[in-house]
């Protein structure tokens, strides 16, 4: 069975996040480990990491939790400063996984900007000899996501981010620490179907024979506001996008269309039945003071065994 989570905030108290996790009823949860919009760092605060190390080890979640770096990290800028400003927030990114016992951590491949794909994948490569070299020995995966490759943004196409692995793998041989996360709405804009229960089986044996479901370690369950191959990140609520299908003239989901829809093929897929599967979907609660996580796990876990 998937593990389910969501995105969900530290504010407070990074142990918050576990909190609001299990009254969600979740089986993991993904957060920012600092503030994700600035470079500085502040250290982590003892009594927090114990206080949240112990909560985790309560909830047994050591080996499923998530991160996601900074989106400030750009490994594939030319920019020599910013590139190396990149690698030093990574580094720090991963000791702050490892202190916190998050064994993945998610982020965006990079942008090239006024280089080019193949320079931008290079320093990428370049990038990762450094982090992984300073950071031996950590157990952390780095899990490089899917985009929607708007712009320079790299890493769109499952056989782009099989390249960047093996460029990556060539200069430093530890598999066992560079792995992938699958955003369903990246997917779906970024150009592959995932709105019917066939086309998404057909993208993810597509993604199998390229970059391999047993390096998908994470997956992002977003639905998408905008249309197929839009190239835009516009994330929804589960049934209320162009992967669920348009909601019903309730604006509700229809049921019947989101088990034919590619949430269905992607919940149900034997080889990520224990991968944490992460919602990225607006927060907040409907009229009836009903959080929008808690609905949105109440559709996925309706899709088991459908």
């Amino acid at each position: 069975m998937p593990l389910f989570g969501s995105h969900l905030s530290i504010a407070g108290a990074m142990v918050n996040a576990l909190i609001k996790a299990e009254s969600l009823k979740l089986d993991t949860v993904q957060v920012f480990t600092k503030n994700q919009q600035q470079w500085r760092v502040r250290p982590l605060d003892p009594t927090a990491v114990n206080d949240w190390l112990t909560e985790l080890k309560r909830l047994g979640w050591q080996s499923r939790a998530v991160s996601h770096a900074s989106y400030l990290i750009n490994l594939a800028s030319p920019n020599d400063e910013l590139w190396a400003k990149s690698v030093d927030l990574m580094t720090v990114e991963i000791e702050r996984c490892a202190t916190l016992s998050i064994p993945h951590l998610v982020h965006h491949p990079g942008a090239y900007t006024t280089s080019t794909e193949p320079r931008g994948l290079a320093r990428i490569a370049k990038a990762y000899t450094a982090i992984l070299k300073r950071t031996a020995g950590m157990d952390v995966v780095l899990c490089l996501e899917n985009t929607v490759g708007s712009g320079s943004n790299l890493g769109r196409t499952f056989e782009q981010l099989a390249q960047l692995r093996a460029m990556i793998l060539d200069k430093s041989p530890a598999p066992e620490r560079v792995a992938f996360c699958l955003d369903t709405c990246h997917a779906h804009s970024g150009g592959y179907d995932m709105s019917s229960r066939a086309s998404a089986s057909s993208a993810l044996d597509r993604f199998d024979q390229t970059c391999g479901l047993t390096n998908l370690r994470v997956v992002h369950l977003n639905d998408s506001k905008v249309p197929f191959d839009s190239r835009k990140d516009r994330h929804e609520h589960i049934g209320m996008g162009s992967i669920g299908r348009p909601p019903g003239p309730d604006g509700k989901p229809r049921r019947q269309a989101l088990k034919d829809s590619g949430f269905a093929a992607v919940v149900n897929r034997p080889e990520l039945a224990d991968r944490p599967m992460i919602l990225e979907t607006p927060k907040g609660e409907d009229e009836h003071g009903r959080p929008f996580d808690a609905q949105n796990l109440r559709r996925l876990k309706g899709l088991l065994g459908a």
